[in-house]
């Protein structure tokens, strides 16, 4: 295998690689100023020289050699058979480059390659994603008259103009980020690659940055007719091209997309009220978690309405600091802030409650030692490191619970207390039960042994059923098990999901909780009737999700563990998910 010299434009050749793959997970640049000229050591990195420049627009071809457009890209070679991660690692770009060896201005120099070569990737990302959707198209969707299609009107928007609505949640398994930001690079990639050729070639040529880009795509994008909007598509080419010379000339990407905005409102008055409406449409409220047990609420709205909110806040935290109060005026605004939407002292509204869950070890217990008069049959007992669970056990985690607080631990008033019981040594959930079957349980005792003592199974899972709906113990039990949607990436409370065959029912799929798993309605829908997704799931709830281009991605349940971890073993109190939706779309 040979290639040009990123640093001399010599021609390198390489020893032929046996049995070996090329890796091109690890793109990378490998460019050297003339000044610097040198050949690069003999590492495990051949150098492939790509004119990204050169790919012929829509379509992914590499043509034409420009010396001058030379991007160097290093590929790692690497061997067909696995290697261990305890062996020597792979070549990197700062061996070969030795940026401490630089002078400034050959830093700088790096650093502006270095955004070269990223936009150059960032346009070619696009036009891969773009080929990508074309292969995905929304003829495969579910019509409006057939049951299980999208509900109209649940979310803002739909998938864009002839992409699959599923398209976006492959993208997000394949490139392992969240489906908002799938959906964005989808977009983005879709008017730059469709919409916006000319802004799509700056980009390829290095000429703008993926900023600037970003700007011109949010104030034109899905304007033109030809992508659903309403807008002559000669009109969109005109602001695009004043939009570029604004770009080239160096303007900063926040008044780029100002700019750009007004330009396309200067020729079409109507625009202004459109782009309104649409972002009116997104408008949302998210949570995201940071640090320290802190969390940020982010909510979208308009303007007005967003200043007043946060005037009305400061104003009641600068009355709260003239009162006295001590603490710092940011923490009294998102105290203020809480309080104004729970509002405790309103009696009149339903009260905001909790729904716990206990999650309880089973430690390993010795098989007790039973008269020949009174033989056991555990044949049908789930066990614990070969016990199953006992009365003995129950009424020990009984006496834990009553310990935790005076009165013991109890639901919260309008909510629920559920107790998971697991394996110490593998987390895999074994049973579940609630505070009051868990006194019933402990008063009962053993059916066949009341002197107690005994190893006999008093509590187990759920018991597989005939039918196609699962019981509400269940329901239950997967719910405490997965804790969210099984979905890769979805973060979705297990509360607000369905109860999803695994193996379809229709197909001999039994209503068990080994072939159960928590579904939110979209990624239902998805697993149902989306061509190409497959799911399976094995007997301790780890699930395998593979989408249609054959990428697989696995999730466990989130207590369970590989082996070698440790459980603590003790008492753990988690939130158990807010109650069901009840505005939750239908489902078919």
């Amino acid at each position: 295998m040979s290639g040009r010299c990123a640093h001399s434009g010599q021609l390198v050749r390489d020893e032929p690689a046996r049995q070996s793959r090329v890796d091109v997970g690890h793109w990378a640049g490998l460019w050297k100023s003339s000044s610097q000229s040198q050949r690069i050591p003999r590492l495990d990195v051949i150098d492939v020289r790509l004119d990204l420049r050169k790919l012929s627009y829509p379509w992914p071809r590499f043509a034409g050699v420009d010396e001058a457009g030379w991007l160097g890209v290093a590929v790692r070679i690497a061997p067909a058979f696995p290697v261990s991660s305890d062996g020597p690692r792979g070549a990197r770009l700062s061996d070969a480059l030795n940026p401490a060896g630089m002078s400034e201005a050959a830093l700088l120099g790096e650093l502006r390659a270095l955004a070269d070569a990223r936009s150059k990737f960032v346009a070619y990302e696009a036009v891969v994603v773009a080929q990508l959707a074309a292969r995905r198209p929304g003829q495969r969707d579910l019509a409006g008259d057939r049951p299980g299609h999208g509900v109209e009107g649940w979310l803002p928007g739909s998938a864009p103009l002839g992409v699959s609505e599923f398209f976006a949640d492959e993208l997000a398994v394949v490139k392992s980020m969240s489906r908002t930001a799938a959906t964005v690079l989808l977009e983005r990639s879709l008017v730059l690659v469709h919409e916006l050729p000319a802004v799509w070639a700056a980009l390829a040529d290095g000429l703008i940055d993926e900023a600037r880009a970003n700007a011109v795509v949010r104030a034109l994008g899905g304007q033109s007719v030809d992508a659903g909007g309403s807008v002559p598509p000669a009109v969109v080419a005109d602001v695009e091209a004043q939009a570029l010379s604004w770009a080239l000339a160096g303007e900063t990407p926040r008044r780029l997309a100002d700019r750009t905005a007004a330009a396309s409102i200067a020729l079409d008055e109507a625009a202004a009220d459109r782009r309104r409406k649409r972002a009116e449409r997104h408008a949302d409220v998210s949570v995201r978690p940071t640090a320290d047990g802190m969390s940020e609420m982010v909510v979208d709205m308009p303007t007005p309405v967003a200043a007043a909110c946060r005037e009305a806040v400061d104003s009641y935290a600068r009355l709260a600091k003239a009162g006295g109060d001590v603490r710092p005026v940011g923490q009294l605004r998102a105290e203020i802030t809480a309080d104004l939407i729970l509002r405790p002292w309103d009696t009149s509204r339903e009260p905001v409650t909790a729904q716990l869950t206990v999650l309880a070890p089973l430690p390993a217990l010795t098989r007790a030692t039973v008269t020949a008069s009174a033989p056991v049959d555990d044949r049908d007992a789930a066990t614990v490191d070969g016990a199953p669970i006992t009365h003995g056990q129950l009424r020990d985690l009984l006496a834990q619970l009553d310990a935790v607080c005076p009165g013991g631990l109890r639901a919260p008033t309008g909510g629920s207390l559920g107790i998971s019981l697991t394996d110490p040594e593998t987390g895999v959930l074994r049973a579940t039960v609630t505070r009051p079957e868990l006194e019933r349980l402990v008063r009962r005792g053993c059916r066949e042994h009341s002197e107690g003592g005994c190893s006999c199974a008093v509590l187990d899972r759920p018991p597989q059923v005939d039918r196609y709906e699962p019981t509400p113990a269940q329901r239950r039990f997967i719910r405490a098990r997965d804790r969210t949607c099984r979905h890769p990436g979805c973060r979705r409370p297990a509360a607000q999901t369905d109860a999803d065959h695994v193996h379809a029912y229709a197909d001999g799929g039994a209503t068990d909780c080994a072939n159960l798993s928590s579904l939110c309605r979209r990624h239902h829908r998805l697993k149902t009737h989306a061509p190409g997704w497959r799911f399976a799931m094995s007997a301790d709830g780890t699930l395998n999700v593979t989408t249609p281009s054959g990428v697989t991605r696995t999730t466990r349940p989130p207590g369970a563990r590989l082996p070698g971890t440790v459980q603590p073993n003790e008492l753990q109190l988690v939130g158990g998910g807010a109650p069901p939706d009840p505005d939750d779309p239908p489902p078919f």
